[in-house]
């Protein structure tokens, strides 16, 4: 389109001197602020210099806190491990995300940070969108929903479930676009044309919250929907997105190579386990730093897997690009959108004397997500595999598979979470 806006705003195109100056100011003033109103950072900070912070190399010397670490910090000191800048009733909303860990959002307009991702994806002003992201307790639907209004969009709040209902409403309200995890729409466009309902209203969709496989997209393109992916965390908001080309793609199924990292956070990889940046090009441990003035973040550890990539985006966009998600750096594997932990299939096991040992196997069902739960089992009873499966949906909130085994059967590899799931 002649005249239309290629970018969100000046800064997706700014020189990287002039990002990193920037960027860096603000990280010291967070620091500087921290250390008098966030006791859980100015532990973590002591002996830190704010005026150091310069360059990626001095940041590299600050310590990393991993999401494991989340979970005993809120323990030890609750609501929030004293990494809270505000106060938690200053907060816009508190949330629950599975750990547990808990978050709050600050009340300022898209603290997520995601209205730069959908202009990326093709979301315009005036636009309706629905969106899949879950609202209940954990924060997706929220900074989603917080991303659409800010770009100046309408939202049809639909969380996820009520299938027919929200075919019904899409068929009559007849939005352009659409938000949630990546196979829900597989979901609501089968249901609709089982319905006899025309749902070809949509035809652009941003997902997140798991693997977007390439037969997927694939599958959405033929069936009219351009869909483009985020890469954002409970914690931090948007990391990273994909883009168009240099005139909008808008006809391509394909995206440019790797997503764009956002311009609110400093992002860095790390060999896992350490904090130690890697070499470009090197897969390792991506760690992000965020500025949000209620729960800001330094070198959070998102326990998610990905490479620098050499150059800038064909779309013009100069900051810096990653591969993708590639895998966990951790055994924590990320079903349908929501986080598993080894430490939640150990309570699986402790509520079930007859299992000795239990490895939870995440693989792909057609265009699902599917978990199966291989327990070995010392001795068992006539319905052990539906009470497991039903203990095993009450800790991860997840519906999963159960298979018995006898004893032995199991790798002795150490793995709790197998993630079986091809991601090429």
């Amino acid at each position: 389109m002649t005249g239309a806006p290629m970018h969100f705003d000046e800064l997706e195109t700014r020189a990287s001197e002039t990002r990193d100056v920037a960027l860096f100011a603000a990280l010291r003033d967070q620091v500087k602020r921290l250390k008098t109103l966030a006791s859980g950072w100015a532990e973590r900070l002591e002996g830190v210099e704010s005026a150091e912070l310069t360059d990626r190399s001095a940041l590299a010397r600050l310590p990393v806190t991993r999401k494991h670490d989340l979970i005993e910090l809120q323990k030890a000191l609750p609501p929030f491990g004293g990494l809270n800048a505000a106060g938690p009733g200053e907060a816009g909303r508190i949330f629950v995300s599975p750990g547990p860990i808990f978050e709050m959002e600050a009340r300022d307009s898209d603290y997520g940070r995601l209205a730069r991702a959908l202009f990326a994806a093709g979301f315009r002003p005036g636009e309706v969108v629905h969106n899949c992201f879950a609202y209940h307790l954990t924060p997706g639907g929220w900074i989603m929903d917080w991303g659409i209004r800010a770009l100046g969009c309408a939202v049809v709040p639909a969380g996820v479930g009520n299938t027919e209902q929200q075919v019904q409403a899409i068929a009559h309200l007849r939005p352009q676009a659409w938000c949630g995890t990546p196979d829900y729409l597989k979901v609501l466009l089968d249901k609709g044309a089982e319905m006899g309902l025309d749902l070809s209203s949509i035809t652009k969709a941003m997902v997140s919250g798991g693997a977007l496989f390439p037969s997927l997209r694939q599958e959405y393109a033929e069936r009219g929907v351009r869909v483009r992916q985020c890469y954002a965390t409970a914690e931090v908001g948007l990391i990273a997105y994909e883009t168009d080309g240099a005139e909008g793609g808008a006809d391509s199924a394909t995206p440019n190579e790797g997503m764009v990292v956002d311009e609110g956070v400093i992002l860095e990889i790390v060999r896992p386990g350490t904090a130690d940046p890697v070499a470009e090009g090197e897969v390792g441990e991506v760690v992000v730093t965020s500025f949000n003035p209620a729960y800001p973040m330094i070198r959070l550890a998102t326990g998610d897997l990905s490479a620098l990539l050499p150059g800038q985006s064909a779309c013009g966009r100069t900051n810096l690009r990653i591969k993708g998600w590639m895998g966990r750096a951790d055994q924590t594997a990320k079903i349908k959108g929501m986080f598993v932990h080894p430490e939640q299939v150990a309570a699986v096991v402790a509520r079930h004397p007859q299992v000795a040992k239990a490895r939870l196997v995440v693989d792909r069902h057609g265009e699902s997500d599917r978990m199966t739960l291989h327990c070995e089992v010392t001795t068992s009873y006539e319905g052990l595999p539906e009470k497991l499966g039903e203990t095993l949906q009450s800790v991860c909130k997840l519906r999963g598979e159960v298979t018995l085994l006898h004893p032995g059967e199991l790798p002795n590899d150490g793995k709790v979470i197998e993630d079986a799931r091809s991601y090429d």
